[in-house]
């Protein structure tokens, strides 16, 4: 795939990139809305404070996390276009509550709903993969992450114009984040009718369990061991609430329950899935290394985590380090946004065209810890030329690690690439809140070490678990004999629909679907006239037998 073939949007391919990368520039234009307007929500409202503004910026991205996990079982199931339309129009909700709202736990509590939205980058994601092929998914992804991710950095530099010149007065905020969401909303309607899961209507195959399906007892294990972080991660948050007095210790041992409840209930999800499948014996062909998602768990992790957190801290740390204006510190923190236009892409492209996607998974995550190694011995001696050198040279690595890191998910295995994508991006979550709160208790320069470390420990993992993706830059994805056989069930599905739909002539639609054991029909007709007429036709004296 070349650049140029991104003009040619009378491919409808390259079109739904382009509407599902605007539909993740919305999504992430909404979930950073609130900090660019910090300052001015703080002068307007005397009863918020700066540590208000701290708590609401870690609601953020707490749930997020479970979200993205929600979402990826939704996406393998539903599929993207319901998922993403729906997302869009639900979030708009919370978005409006957060703009009007009137006091610190209304404020508080719609940020927290809000963060879910950030879960739309897994559905684009998943959508984007089942348009493109194997050989070119790496550069789709990138591009897809990298313009959407600029949704961010374009909130920041549009939306305190559009409070203050467009809306102005104490109330500007307000609106312009209300019309964020209104924007959003009118989107995913539109999302909805312009397009399809895939080129075909059975390019998006159902995965049917409640959890992510792995192929033997080890990888079984060490599923459940990444997956107890990705809830138990919200007990730092639930910490930071409490020291700050928004509840108290009773409260707070409620929700610590409530989310030992929550790991427990997600791990007996993974065995109820995964133990009869297992016993029952996974196909040779239908096997996938577990341990490569782990890996790309720890990636995400590591560059993506990196990114949000250092993106909070960054104008700060050059405003302080060299003593430059608010102003100028922004405006050189905001590269390590910009970059994204770039470097995912990039990431995506280069992996594409390297032919070995695990070696361009490891060269870039050896430069990010070598980068924020280089960040953590920056100071005030150094010249600031060769400080933002350095930044925009770390970001790059970063941001082009995020593009590597989903251009080898779609090919891990086809079937439940939603799920995947879902707790890698749940992992890029995890690792901002974790680096968040530590950086809450070191200096600058150590919080750059630390998140190097974090890299360097990731490339290590990498080296040891991370397969070579089977099929990885071929024409078509590697389908197995389940997956065969799944596509056939759907193709009988539709077969025993349309003879059910000659049955019940006359009623407005007929719907066959798995319950329990066994399987529901359900016809639904205009009145009971049309009923009592499609069951004389199946009574004794009808040209058919009666139904049992």
């Amino acid at each position: 795939m070349k650049i140029s073939t991104l003009f040619r949007v009378q491919d409808r391919a390259i079109r739904a990139l382009h509407l599902t990368w605007i539909a993740f520039f919305i999504t992430f234009y909404v979930w950073f809305n609130m900090a660019p307007l910090a300052s001015s929500m703080l002068a307007a409202n005397d009863w918020l404070t700066r540590d208000d503004i701290k708590l609401f910026a870690i609601a953020n991205v707490a749930l997020t996390i479970p979200a993205r996990i929600l979402v990826g079982l939704a996406l393998d199931k539903y599929g993207p276009r319901r998922v993403f339309s729906i997302l869009m129009v639900v979030m708009a909700v919370p978005t409006l509550f957060f703009a009007f709202g009137d006091t610190k736990m209304q404020l508080f509590v719609s940020r927290l709903i809000m963060s879910s939205v950030g879960a739309g980058f897994v559905v684009g994601i998943h959508m984007t993969a089942l348009w493109f092929k194997p050989r070119d998914i790496g550069f789709a992804e990138g591009f897809y992450a990298g313009w959407g991710n600029f949704g961010s950095a374009a909130a920041a530099l549009t939306i305190p114009t559009i409070a203050l010149n467009v809306f102005g007065g104490d109330d500007g905020w307000r609106y312009a984040i209300a019309m964020s969401g209104i924007i959003m909303a009118a989107y995913g309607v539109f999302y909805w009718f312009a397009i399809t899961d895939g080129p075909n209507p059975d390019t998006h195959k159902k995965a049917k369990g409640s959890a992510l399906e792995v192929s033997t007892y080890k990888d079984l294990a060490l599923l459940v061991i990444f997956t107890v972080p990705l809830i138990g991660i919200l007990s730092i948050l639930i910490y930071r609430v409490q020291m700050m007095g928004y509840i108290d210790g009773f409260v707070a041992t409620i929700c610590y329950a409530s989310i030992a409840t929550l790991v427990v209930y997600q791990v007996w999800q993974v065995l109820r899935t995964n133990l009869p499948i297992l016993r029952k014996g996974v196909p040779e062909d239908d096997k996938y290394p577990f341990s490569s998602v782990a890996a790309l768990n720890t990636t995400y992790f590591a560059n993506f985590g990196a990114e949000l957190a250092v993106v909070s801290m960054l104008p700060m740390f050059f405003q302080e380090t060299w003593g430059l204006t608010a102003v100028v510190a922004g405006l050189i923190a905001a590269s390590f946004a910009f970059i994204n236009l770039v470097a995912r892409p990039m990431g995506g492209l280069v992996s594409d065209r390297m032919g070995n996607r695990r070696f361009v998974m490891l060269s870039y995550m050896l430069g990010i810890a070598i980068g924020f190694a280089l960040m953590g011995l920056l100071n005030s001696e150094w010249p600031l030329i060769i400080a933002v050198a350095i930044t925009i040279a770390c970001s790059f690595f970063v941001q082009g690690a995020e593009g590597a890191t989903f251009g080898i998910i779609p090919s891990i295995k086809r079937r439940v690439t939603g799920q995947i994508a879902g707790m890698a991006g749940a992992y890029g979550n995890v690792g901002a809140v974790f680096y968040l709160f530590i950086f809450t208790f070191v200096d600058t320069q150590t919080f750059f070490f630390i998140i190097a470390t974090g890299a360097l420990i990731s490339w290590i993992v990498c080296f040891f678990w991370l397969k070579e993706p089977e099929g990885g830059f071929d024409e078509e994805y590697v389908l197995s004999s389940v997956d065969h056989a799944i596509a056939a069930e759907a193709v009988r599905k539709k077969e025993a629909e349309a003879e059910l739909a000659l049955i019940f002539e006359g009623s407005e639609k007929v719907a066959l679907a798995e319950k329990g054991n066994g399987l529901t029909v359900t016809a639904r007709f205009k009145d009971l006239d049309d009923l009592k007429t499609a069951l004389a036709r199946l009574g004794p004296n009808g040209s058919q037998q009666p139904a049992e």
